[in-house]
């Protein structure tokens, strides 16, 4: 039978106040946007706003111009939508197809990919960006999706093999049996049962493309197609010490990614499981 002991209760004050200490970032995040400029240099930080107003948010959404937040925000809705769309049709289709197959070459492939993960993106910044400004892509939404296809594709190859080679043949033998053409069985049947593995790669891949910086800069730096790590960088170098507006920039920037998350986050949890009974 439980008991209520001392010991208990002190676990439990020891948890709310972790708890507490971890949420406090984010009530001096909120509580700052929504006050006044003046009121957000001279209150404290943790201290409530004496009368909340919205005009911190106003102020930065009505902003106009390159670094535009609303254009910022749709710019990395798109390159990060565009990125996950091809990271998953790619790297499903190169993985089903390294994991099923057992020839030589296959097995060198999975190795390369597995490389390609350890080395730093960095080293090859210099080439790509001359071979994208060569070909026009620099500045570019269709670009910057080409751009993380590339690097992230052997991450996301990576990921589907490991959920693969943990499924059955049976399901897509099933399928051909029942008169399905290969790709067919793949598309119909098991990519859907890879759910889990889909919503691991598109959590994983779209938080690195959404909160990007350097790639971002470096080639889309100077043209109106800024991401919205960007012109949060340019906008709040700007502002200087308001910081409401500075937070208000930040809770805007953290929004769509939350929304995200809470939509796939079952299937990132079944697929982390996934990954780990494998």
């Amino acid at each position: 039978m439980f008991r209520y002991t001392k010991l208990t209760a002190a676990r439990e004050v020891f948890v709310w106040v972790v708890t507490l200490l971890g949420l406090l970032p984010f009530w001096i995040l909120i509580m700052t946007s929504l006050k006044s400029d003046q009121e957000a240099l001279t209150s404290s930080a943790v201290a409530p706003p004496t009368a909340p107003t919205f005009n911190a948010f106003v102020e930065v959404l009505t902003t106009t111009g390159r670094n535009s937040i609303p254009l910022s925000i749709l710019n990395s809705a798109l390159i990060t939508a565009g990125s996950i769309f091809l990271l998953v049709l790619l790297g499903s289709v190169s993985a089903y197809v390294i994991a099923r197959r057992t020839r030589t070459w296959t097995t060198l492939t999975y190795y390369l990919v597995l490389i390609a993960i350890i080395l730093p993106a960095q080293l090859g910044t210099v080439p790509l960006y001359i071979g994208a400004r060569s070909v026009g892509l620099t500045g570019s939404v269709l670009g910057m999706v080409l751009l993380w296809a590339g690097i992230l594709l052997p991450l996301s190859v990576f990921l589907y093999a490991s959920f693969f080679r943990g499924l059955s043949t049976e399901y897509e033998e099933a399928a051909v049996i029942d008169g399905a053409s290969p790709t067919q069985a793949f598309f119909r049947v098991v990519l859907p049962l890879m759910a889990p593995a889909t919503g691991t790669v598109a959590i994983l891949t779209g938080l690195i493309i959404w909160n990007d910086f350097f790639n971002s800069l470096i080639f889309l730096g100077g043209t109106t197609t800024q991401t919205l790590p960007v012109a949060m960088y340019t906008y709040v170098g700007g502002l200087v010490s308001a910081w409401n507006k500075i937070f208000a920039v930040v809770i805007i920037s953290m929004i769509p990614i939350l929304a995200f998350y809470m939509f796939a986050q079952k299937r990132f949890i079944q697929g982390f499981a996934g990954g780990l009974k494998g």
